[in-house]
């Protein structure tokens, strides 16, 4: 059996000291990188009103990744779709498959990306939009079909668009839905694993074969820092710590450079939820980030890892998703064995 497959999640972070272009630029730069590496995809995602993030327009963010690169398969992990029609988004992902056939995915989620403020600015109203989720899904499914004789609204482009549809979820929700739907599920344990166990569970044995798939399909998100010693990923993994703590603390940033000892100085609620964020994650050299992703792969026996690396430096973010790939074939035991 081949190596479990791997694949990037990107933020597109705004650095301190950088700004939205030079981080789109590196967003581009990253995934060539990825797609001479053998990552099977690389997802951009929504958020809005948020200084250290520079994808808030993911279709656009997708498009300027896509037209860089040529076999890698590009999405968006994901799309928040109760800010959006979901004519609309059909017509975007449906523009992005005729420009770049058969390699485009569409990640949905349920959260807004955002604070209830912006989320107000996006969509002018609340009412209703998340309660809609699942059939503002079936709806956007529709409009990829190929369109039928006397359709009144069609998705042009999108209508017959060949577009891998995913629900993305962070509780037990998505993973509901999915299995209904029987759509492929990516659970956000990169930020919020508490539920992951139960999740998974719940889309296996729930699971209803389809058109778009015959069997459960789960990818989990996982942040990794992989450096070339276990104290320098420590190092870089507290740039993640500091954006994590001040998100939380409802200041989001632009994401800040490394500090030596941040997290010896927290306090202890603080601290737990570092603990509980980052659960999931791999750092520290090769064979540190191996063992930890082998025994996720081992309890969860996930089809496929999404990962993603929130690290200051450019440079030292390709070199962690350039250890990832030269360790992922050491994975396949764990596969086949499951």
């Amino acid at each position: 059996m081949s190596a479990i497959p791997f694949s990037v999640l990107d933020l597109a972070p705004i650095v301190e000291g950088g700004d939205a272009g030079q981080a789109l630029r590196n967003a581009l730069d990253l995934a060539r990188h990825a797609e001479r590496w053998g990552f099977a995809r690389y997802w951009l995602a929504e958020h809005h009103n948020m200084p250290g993030i520079a994808s808030a327009a993911t279709a656009l963010a997708i498009a300027h990744v896509a037209a860089g690169t040529s076999t890698i398969r590009v999405g968006a992990g994901g799309i928040m779709l109760p800010n959006h029609a979901p004519l609309v988004i059909a017509e975007q992902f449906g523009t992005l498959d005729a420009l770049h056939p058969g390699r485009i995915d569409l990640g949905v989620g349920r959260a807004p990306g955002t604070d209830p403020l912006t989320a107000h600015a996006l969509r002018r109203s609340l009412a209703g939009d998340v309660d809609r989720f699942p059939e503002d899904v079936v709806e956007l499914m529709g409009y990829f079909r190929p369109a039928e004789p006397g359709q009144r609204v069609r998705a042009v482009p999108g209508a017959g668009a060949d577009v891998a549809i995913w629900i993305l979820g962070s509780s037990l929700y998505g993973a509901q839905l999915a299995a209904s739907l029987g759509l492929p599920y990516a659970f956000a344990s990169h930020f919020a694993p508490r539920h992951m166990m139960e999740a998974i569970e719940i889309y296996r044995r729930s699971f209803r074969p389809s058109a778009a798939l015959a069997h459960p399909y789960v990818m989990l998100g996982v942040n990794v820092v992989a450096a070339d010693s276990d104290a320098e990923a420590r190092l870089l993994l507290t740039s993640l710590q500091q954006a994590f703590v001040n998100l939380r603390s409802g200041r989001p940033t632009a994401l800040p450079p490394p500090a030596e000892g941040f997290a010896t100085r927290l306090p202890p609620e603080q601290t737990a939820l570092l603990d509980d964020v980052l659960a999931c994650a791999a750092v520290g050299s090769r064979d540190t980030v191996r063992d930890r992703l082998a025994a996720l792969v081992a309890r969860t026996g996930a089809d496929e890892l999404i990962l993603t690396s929130q690290i200051h430096d450019h440079r030292a973010r390709l070199r962690s998703f350039e250890i990832a790939a030269e360790m992922r074939p050491e994975l396949v035991p764990i596969v086949s064995d499951r």
